[in-house]
């Protein structure tokens, strides 16, 4: 064999092996993944990340559910610490699917990544605290106090500039303080910060553990309050809708059956916390019961109203560069499919 022949087949070799890990890292499916055909495969595995928070609790409810009623999910749920470590997984490929803040979504397709939003993961499920021996009770008394926030991309982050604008307030009166939502109740405990928020389950935390006060549930200031929504590498859309739908099928299907019984949301708290994300149940049967309404899985259709006011206040606070339209960021055709759909018939005592 000639030497130029030799270079000629490592060169192909090289582009082989390139191109196989292309396709397993930028479109993040395992074993056969997708067909020709576009039909998802019986062996495939699809990965979906999620927070353990209560905004993301359809992802691995619904893998759950699926695994007990046929034997296995159509999905693969990873779970995820921090945001930092989500953002960047998806942002490399290695997620075609995943759960994210509503702000980053929309402020990653104005950076010119394509990912849509095809679903939302919750309504509600975020309150304010504060400690249960302060003296604020009113958003006026936050003036002058620090407040810890997830993340500059965080919903939970725009309701304070909602709060201070509808208080004839500015962020000036005000230090928000990013913070993982997991050291937020050690900061409200220990009172190095005057306020916390963020999604459940870790504002209910210091509520049941007896230092926590709520001053407000998300609805008292943002009725319908979004947080996280389900978003898509737009060339997944494009190549495999019908995975597409089968998934915000399913989290449609899981989040209706959350909804329909507190019998439900107990015996998910069990599965879930300790499956999935690696809490004390009785956190979650807490933050899922009192009130029932805290968070909700069933309204989750794409409205293009919620996501103007997101955008509306993103702008004000710089989290978006300028105006970005609904249709560019989100993609409703799965989610209009799912006004008809009926919870999972399916019980863990069957």
């Amino acid at each position: 064999m000639s030497k130029q022949l030799k270079i000629f087949l490592t060169v192909i070799g090289v582009v082989a092996v390139i191109g196989i890990l292309h396709f397993w890292l930028n479109v993040g499916f395992n074993k056969s993944g997708i067909s020709n055909s576009g039909n998802v495969a019986e062996e495939a595995t699809f990965r979906v990340g999620f927070l353990p928070v209560t905004c993301h609790l359809t992802c691995p409810v619904t893998d759950w559910i699926n695994t007990n009623m046929v034997g296995h999910g159509f999905y693969e749920p990873v779970r995820f610490s921090g945001w930092p470590e989500l953002k960047e997984a998806f942002l490399s490929g290695n997620l075609p699917a995943t759960f994210m803040l509503a702000p980053m979504a929309m402020a990653l397709r104005q950076q010119g990544v394509p990912v849509k939003i095809v679903y939302l993961g919750h309504r509600d499920g975020t309150a304010l605290m504060v400690h249960k021996d302060s003296k604020i009770y009113t958003f006026k008394d936050l003036r002058g106090k620090k407040i810890a926030v997830p993340n500059r991309f965080s919903n939970q982050r725009l309701i304070i500039y909602r709060g201070l604008r509808e208080n004839e307030m500015t962020i000036n009166d005000v230090t928000l303080l990013e913070m993982p939502p997991p050291d937020m109740p050690a900061a409200l405990y220990s009172k190095s910060v005057d306020a916390i928020i963020s999604g459940e389950p870790f504002m209910g935390q210091t509520e049941m553990d007896g230092y926590g006060r709520v001053l407000y549930q998300a609805k008292q200031l943002w009725p319908n309050f979004i947080s996280c929504v389900l978003v898509v590498h737009e060339g997944v859309i494009k190549e495999h809708p019908q995975w597409v739908q089968q998934l915000v099928d399913g989290i449609a299907k899981s989040g209706k059956w959350l909804d329909a019984g507190m019998e439900h949301r107990m015996e998910a708290s069990e599965a879930v916390a300790t499956k999935y994300y690696h809490q004390d149940p009785r956190l979650l049967r807490f933050v899922l019961s009192k009130p029932p309404d805290r968070v909700t899985y069933s309204n989750l259709a794409l409205a293009k109203n919620d996501f103007e006011k997101i955008a509306d206040i993103a702008m004000e606070a710089g989290v978006l560069s300028g105006p970005i339209s609904f249709d560019e960021y989100a993609d409703t055709t799965f989610s209009s499919k799912t006004h008809d759909t009926q919870p999972y018939s399916w019980s863990p005592t069957q």
